[in-house]
C-alpha cells in the first residue's frame, strides 16, 4: 500500500509553492496521500524513483544509491514538488551527470514490491503492469499484471559481483513466486484487512503490513523501516479476489468475494501440515463476503460483509509423501496440554471474538484409520481447552462426516450444512452499516472497539466504561447525523460480526469449501434482506442467486488448491448441482487427484523452498549452507545470522517419522469414538437437529470447474520414471469408473 490510511482528506495542510504563481496550494499531508504511478531513472551512482499521486499534484523523489551493493541506502526527498519541479530537478541531475552518461529513463512502475539479498547485491522488486478488478468503498483493487526484478549496482560494479550458480538458482527461485497470479492490492484500501476493521479502525500503513496477510512484509520491511512510510510500496496480499454486479428484484448490488491467505506457516499441502509452537496453522485463509448497493454519489451507501475462517487441524501431525501412495498415512506428535493448540484459538479470539465455531468434517469411520486419529485427538483437544473457558467463551464444537454425507444427493448435503450454517450465523452476526459518502473516504472515527492490529485483529471489544454512549456515537457517525433515506429504505443501525465460523477437513480445501460455500449462501439472504433488497433471509438451493453465488466459491476454491494442493478443487457436490454427466465429474476428479499426486509428490519441495525465500523465512548467507541442502525442517529456521530460531512464521520442530506406514499415537487413544463429555458438549453446543452422532458432511469430493481445459498434469515435463508410476496408478484404478 502507497499510503497509510484510506482517506485523502485536508485535515492537515502544509504549503507549497505552485508552478504558476506565488499562491500557494493546499495539500494533504504524506501520511494521507497515496501515490500510485512512478517512474524510474537512473544514473551511474543512483536510481531517481519519481512518484505522484492520483491527481498529479504530489510529487515526491526517492533516492537509490547504486554503488554500495551490500547495503541497501535509501534516501527520501522530503520536498513535495510540482510536476514541473520535478522535471526541472530532474533535468539538473541530467546535467551533472553527463560525464559519466546523464539520466536515463528505466522503466514506469505502480509500486515498490520490496528488496531482496540472496549472496551478491541487493535486488528491487517492482511492479510494472497492473489492472484493476475491482473497487471497494469507492477505493479501486488491482491484480499483479507484469514485475521486474532490477539489480540495484551499476554494471561496472555488477560484474565485478561474482554471478554464482547459487545466485542465479535464488533468483529463479524468487521468481517461481509468480507475483501475477492471485496477488492483490490496492493504494487506499486495506485490503489485508476486513471491512469492518477498515471501517472501526484508525491503524497506520506501516503497522498494517506487520499483519499475517502482507506477503511482501519481509520485502518492504528494509525500505518502511528506513522512511518510516509506505508511500513508495504496495502491501501484497495473496489469495482470491473476485468482484461482479448482480441484479436483485430491480437493484443493483456488488457482490465481492475475498480470501486472504496468512502467510504465517505458509506452503504447500504435505510440507506445512497442522499446526507450529506459536499456534500457526497451515493453509490459514480469511474468506470475506462484502455486498453493498451501487448508488449515485453523494447518497448514503448501505454495505455489509461477514468473515469466517479455515485451516488444517491444528495438532502436530504431517503426512510424509510417497510417490506410490496417494493418501499416505497420519503421522501424529502428541502434545501433552495441548499448548500450541489452545494459541490458535487465542489467536482467533483475538482476530475475530467470541464465540469460535469450529466446523470439523474429516470422516469418522475408515476401514484403515486415518482421518479418524485425528477427529478423535482433535475432539480430545477442545475437551482439555474448554476446561479452562468460562461458558460464554467455551469453543463450540462440531463433528460432521462429509464424505460420507456427500454419497446422498448433493442437495440433501447442502441443506443440512445450510442449517448448520445458519445457525453459526445467529451466534456471531455480521457487519452492516450505512454510510455518507464523506465517510467512506473518512471511516468511521473514534471506534468504540479495541483491535490488535499486529495479529490481524478484527475483533470488536465494547468499552465497558460508556458502552452505550460509544454505540449511539458509532450510529450517529454511521447515519451521517441525519434521517436520510435511501431509496425506500431509511438508514439503520449498523450491526457487528462478534466471533467466527472455522471449518476445516483434512486439506481444508474441497470438503471445507462447499461447507463455505454454504455459510456464504446463508450469510448473503441475511445481508440482503439487512439491505433492504429482500424481505425473507432465506435464498432457495434452486434460486438464480444461489447458483451465481455457487460459482464465486468454486472458483476461489479452485484458486486456493491450487495454490495449496496443485489442482483444482474436487468439486463433486457443484457439479451435481449443475446436473453435470457423473462419468464426466469421476474422469474428470480423478484426473485432478493425479495432477495433485503429481505437484505433491515432484513440486512442492522446490515451491516450498520458493516461498520461504520470498517471505524470508530462509535468508542465504556466504559460507552457510544452501537452502535446497537442507531437509525441510531445517530451511525455515536458519536466518541470516546463522542461527536456528523457531518463531511464528518457522516450521514445527517435532520429530517426524520418515517411514511410510509409521503412526505415531500413544496408547490407549480411541480411533473414532468421542467420550461421553464430548458428546455432552455437543449436545449443549448445537441444537439437537444437528447432533446425529455420525452427522457429519461426506468430502467433497473432488469437484469440478466448469472449464475443461483444467484436466491436465502439470505444466512441468514428467520423468519416463513419473510416468511409469502414474501408469501403475493407472491400472490400479481403471476399474473405478463405469461409463
Amino acid at each position: 500500500m502507497a499510503s497509510s490510511t484510506e482517506n485523502e482528506g485536508l485535515s492537515y495542510s502544509p504549503r507549497i509553492r505552485t508552478e504558476n504563481d506565488e499562491e500557494d496550494l493546499l495539500l494533504p499531508p504524506p501520511d494521507q496521500v497515496s501515490m500510485q504511478k512512478f517512474r524510474l531513472y537512473k544514473t551511474q551512482s543512483n536510481f531517481y524513483m519519481i512518484g505522484r499521486d492520483k491527481t498529479k499534484t504530489y510529487w515526491r523523489v526517492l533516492k537509490i544509491d547504486r554503488l554500495d551493493p551490500s547495503e541497501l541506502n535509501i534516501r527520501e526527498d522530503s520536498t513535495t514538488y510540482t510536476e514541473r519541479e520535478c522535471y526541472d530537478l530532474l533535468r539538473r541531475i541530467h546535467e551533472g551527470n553527463k560525464a559519466t552518461g546523464g539520466l536515463k529513463f528505466v522503466t514506469t512502475c505502480y509500486g515498490i514490491v520490496g528488496f531482496i539479498k540472496f549472496l551478491g547485491p541487493y535486488y528491487m522488486l517492482l511492479i510494472t503492469k497492473r489492472r484493476q478488478i475491482g473497487a471497494i468503498c469507492g477505493h479501486n483493487v488491482y491484480a499483479v499484471c507484469k514485475s521486474e526484478m532490477i539489480p540495484l549496482p551499476n554494471s561496472a560494479l555488477l560484474s565485478s559481483i561474482s554471478n554464482s550458480k547459487n545466485e542465479n538458482r535464488y533468483k529463479e527461485l524468487l521468481c517461481m513466486v509468480d507475483l501475477t497470479k492471485d496477488f492483490f492490492f490496492s493504494y487506499s484500501y486495506h485490503v489485508m484487512c476486513s471491512l469492518q476493521k477498515n471501517l472501526c479502525d484508525r491503524e497506520t500503513g506501516h503497522v498494517l503490513y506487520e499483519t499475517m496477510f502482507v506477503w511482501n512484509e519481509f520485502l518492504t520491511r528494509g525500505i518502511r523501516n528506513h522512511l518510516q512510510n509506505t508511500l513508495w510500496t504496495v502491501a501484497l496480499v495473496y489469495g482470491f479476489f473476485k468482484q461482479a454486479t448482480l441484479s436483485v428484484s430491480g437493484r443493483e448490488l456488488k457482490l465481492t468475494l475475498i480470501a486472504r491467505r496468512s502467510r504465517h506457516y505458509a506452503g504447500t499441502r504435505y510440507l506445512k501440515r497442522g499446526v507450529n509452537e506459536k499456534g500457526r496453522v497451515a493453509n490459514d485463509v480469511e474468506t470475506e463476503q462484502i455486498v453493498f448497493e451501487v448508488v449515485p454519489e453523494g447518497f448514503p451507501m448501505q454495505i455489509s460483509s461477514v468473515v469466517q475462517n479455515r485451516g488444517s487441524i491444528p495438532l502436530f501431525w504431517s503426512q510424509e509423501t510417497s510417490r506410490l501412495i496417494i493418501k499416505p498415512d497420519i503421522i501424529l506428535s502428541k502434545d501433552q496440554n495441548f499448548e500450541a493448540t489452545k494459541l490458535h484459538f487465542e489467536n482467533l479470539a483475538k482476530r475475530y471474538g467470541n464465540p469460535i465455531i469450529i466446523l470439523n468434517l474429516i470422516k469418522t469411520q475408515e476401514k484403515k484409520p486415518r482421518e479418524s486419529i485425528l477427529r478423535t485427538e482433535f475432539a480430545n483437544a477442545i475437551d482439555h481447552i474448554n476446561k479452562s473457558l468460562s461458558e460464554k467463551n467455551r469453543l463450540r464444537f462440531l463433528h460432521w462426516d462429509l464424505h460420507k454425507h456427500s454419497k446422498r444427493k448433493a442437495t440433501n448435503v447442502l441443506l443440512l450444512l445450510g442449517k448448520v450454517a445458519a445457525y453459526a450465523l445467529t451466534l456471531t452476526g455480521f457487519f452492516y452499516c450505512q454510510v455518507t459518502s464523506d465517510l467512506i473516504h473518512e471511516e468511521c472515527m473514534n471506534s468504540p472497539f479495541t483491535e490488535n492490529a499486529e495479529n490481524g485483529s478484527l475483533s470488536p471489544q465494547y468499552n465497558s466504561n460508556n458502552d452505550n454512549e460509544d454505540g449511539n456515537n458509532l450510529e450517529e457517525r454511521c447515519n451521517g447525523g441525519n434521517n436520510v433515506v435511501n431509496g425506500n429504505h431509511s438508514i439503520k443501525c449498523p450491526t457487528f460480526q462478534m466471533g467466527v465460523l472455522r471449518t476445516n477437513c483434512i486439506d481444508c480445501l474441497d470438503r471445507t469449501n462447499v461447507a463455505q460455500y454454504a455459510f456464504g449462501l446463508a450469510s448473503l439472504g441475511h445481508q440482503l434482506n439487512a439491505l433492504g433488497v429482500v424481505d425473507n433471509p432465506k435464498i432457495d438451493l434452486d434460486a438464480p442467486l444461489a447458483d451465481d453465488l455457487m460459482g464465486f466459491y468454486e472458483r476461489m476454491g479452485d484458486t486456493l488448491a491450487h495454490q495449496y494442493g496443485g489442482s483444482a478443487a474436487h468439486n463433486k457436490i457443484f457439479s451435481e448441482r449443475r446436473g453435470q454427466w457423473k462419468a464426466a465429474t469421476q474422469s474428470q476428479e480423478f484426473f485432478r487427484t493425479l495432477q495433485r499426486y503429481y505437484n505433491n509428490a515432484y513440486m512442492d519441495a522446490e515451491k516450498q523452498d520458493a516461498i520461504n525465500v520470498f517471505l524470508g523465512h530462509f535468508q542465504p548467507q556466504q559460507g552457510k549452507s544452501a537452502l535446497w541442502e537442507l531437509d525441510s525442517n531445517q530451511h525455515h529456521n536458519v536466518r541470516r545470522n546463522g542461527q536456528t530460531n523457531v518463531d511464528e512464521d518457522a516450521g514445527s520442530i517435532f520429530k517426524r517419522s520418515l517411514s511410510d506406514g509409521n503412526i505415531l499415537r500413544g496408547s490407549g487413544w480411541p480411533l473414532i469414538a468421542m467420550n461421553s463429555r464430548q458428546q455432552k458438549f455437543c449436545r449443549s453446543a448445537f441444537p439437537y437437529q444437528f447432533q446425529e452422532e455420525n452427522n457429519v458432511l461426506s468430502e467433497s469430493s473432488p469437484e469440478i470447474s466448469k472449464c475443461e481445459s483444467d484436466i491436465t498434469f502439470s505444466r512441468y515435463d514428467c520423468s519416463p520414471s513419473v510416468f511409469l508410476e502414474i501408469n501403475q496408478l493407472f491400472l490400479r484404478r481403471s476399474m473405478v469408473f463405469s461409463y
